[in-house]
């Protein structure tokens, strides 16, 4: 089955099999290796894209799910939250392995883009879906905090 859609705003037409999920399309076919298999039952958040601006657990959307969508990746995450987000990682040293943080940074991204002044029970909700083996959790909602100040021009 040929599906089209776009990734990190380049078209791509690919022949997979409907039904596979669209983190094998990505990391197999389009080699685009940020997002990560955790679990592959959508509750680590390793694998977590942007469809049409949404986070999504790409380890459990098939990929016809995706035709006509516009999806990003690590890779191709940008703008104003994605900068402040990058930005606030690595001043607070987040990361310890590494793994799970595409998918950390790509759910960051989209809270900050629909809620630019989250409080810690924002931060929460909007993680929760996130797993971190090395338990960076303070440090994550921190650079959020931290982020989320830099987009407002430093304000409290």
């Amino acid at each position: 089955m040929a599906v089209s859609f776009s990734v990190n705003g380049r078209d791509y037409r690919v022949e997979d099999d409907g039904q596979t999920p669209l983190l094998w399309v990505l990391r197999d076919t389009l080699a685009l290796t940020g997002p990560k298999y955790g679990c592959g039952i959508a509750q680590c958040g390793a694998c977590t894209v942007h469809v049409d601006d949404q986070p999504v657990r790409s380890c459990s959307v098939p990929v016809e799910a995706v035709a006509g969508a516009a999806v990003t990746t690590i890779e191709g995450v940008s703008g104003q939250e994605a900068s402040a987000v990058q930005a606030a990682w690595v001043a607070r040293d987040v990361p310890q392995c590494g793994f799970c943080q595409s998918g950390q940074v790509m759910s960051a991204v989209a809270l900050l883009r629909a809620n630019p002044a989250p409080d810690d029970a924002a931060i929460d909700m909007a993680m929760s879906g996130n797993l971190c083996r090395c338990g960076t959790y303070n440090r994550i909602r921190a650079a959020i905090h931290d982020a989320a100040r830099a987009i407002r021009g430093g304000q409290a």
